[in-house]
């Protein structure tokens, strides 16, 4: 079976993080950069690449924005990007699937897992093909060296650790 070679629709996804704020409440953000290509016979043994433009982090707060932008955080001006390289996809069942690969965040490369739901192929009115997909998983910031925080008056930290990775993505078929 030949390779297929499917290419990220951009203005069809979006990739998402959560992460807890004063130990009460999630702040949101999202990325509005990135790209993704997945290559191979089918999906269970293709390999997916992926790259997220470090300075297109967006959280509804500019000081916030710019915060997460600097050295404190993603230092976006030294690490412009944030990779995925994968290294296996297995299928749990029909339409779940478990990712590993390796996170490439400031220059620090770590495994990570990612549950993958699979909602199908189907065709767009100009006859593309298209392949649908929704992803979540969980990191710890600290493991890629994003150590800032803030020690709070009442106990705690101003921002947790872990942080929840979702997004939803759609792929377009590429003609060979």
């Amino acid at each position: 079976m030949a390779n297929v070679t499917w290419v990220l629709d951009p203005t069809h996804s979006e990739i998402e993080f959560k992460v807890r704020h004063m130990m009460i409440s999630n702040v949101k953000g999202n990325f509005g950069s990135f790209e993704a290509t997945i290559l191979g016979p089918d999906f269970t043994s293709a390999s997916v690449e992926a790259s997220i433009a470090t300075a297109s982090i967006q959280t509804n707060n500019t000081d916030r924005d710019q915060h997460l932008k600097s050295s404190d955080f993603f230092d976006a001006e030294q690490f412009p990007a944030i990779l995925f390289k994968s290294k296996k996809m297995t299928a749990l069942s029909a339409n779940e699937y478990q990712l590993i690969g390796d996170l490439s965040i400031k220059g620090i490369s770590r495994e990570v897992s990612l549950e993958v739901q699979y909602a199908g192929v189907n065709k767009d009115p100009w006859g593309n093909e298209k392949a649908g997909f929704a992803l979540e998983g969980k990191i710890n910031r600290k493991d890629w060296g994003l150590n800032w925080n803030a020690a709070l008056e009442t106990g705690g930290v101003l921002v947790s650790d872990e942080v929840k990775i979702s997004g939803e993505l759609q792929f377009v078929k590429k003609e060979q």
